[in-house]
């Protein structure tokens, strides 16, 4: 089953279920995913959706996390807690079906092996360390994570 079917399903179960949250959320991803189908204007074959592949589909639903991980914060900060505890519930909702994430450590691990390969020294070296291990563990682990261990890391290495 595809992810796009396994969405579609989990919808009308949230929906037989009266999950007002969780269908809320559906409903919001999936559009975003018919959205994302749509080919920009002076394409050829207009009018025709693009059928997104599963990956297509988790790259829409990075987005959406991501969307709801801003939101949270910019809602922390202006003290709108109301705000904060929906979109945490919908980031908790959309989380689920994301692969799994590494934990820190594992990062740690993973990005040590790449800064002694690399033989990065310090801060200045944070670029090259980034884009080697963005491009190993892109799906495995949060961005923000990882470029907070590679910046901790690399101010330990300079020191």
């Amino acid at each position: 089953m595809s992810l796009k079917d396994q969405l579609n399903a989990d919808l009308r179960d949230a929906m037989r279920a009266g999950e007002e949250i969780r269908k809320a959320t559906l409903r919001l991803l999936i559009t975003a995913i018919r959205n994302a189908e749509i080919p920009p204007e002076g394409a050829t074959g207009a009018g025709a959706r693009i059928e997104l592949d599963d990956d297509a589909v988790l790259g829409v639903l990075r987005r959406e996390v991501t969307q709801r991980r801003d939101s949270i914060e910019a809602y922390d900060k202006a003290g709108h807690g109301d705000l904060v505890a929906r979109e945490d519930a919908e980031l908790t909702i959309l989380a689920a079906y994301l692969p799994a994430q590494m934990s820190r450590e594992e990062i740690e691990v993973t990005t040590r092996e790449i800064i002694q390969r690399i033989g990065a020294s310090g801060p200045a070296d944070k670029g090259k360390v980034m884009s080697a291990i963005m491009a190993e563990l892109r799906d495995k682990a949060d961005g923000r994570e990882i470029n907070t261990v590679v910046t901790d890391l690399l101010a330990g290495a300079a020191s």
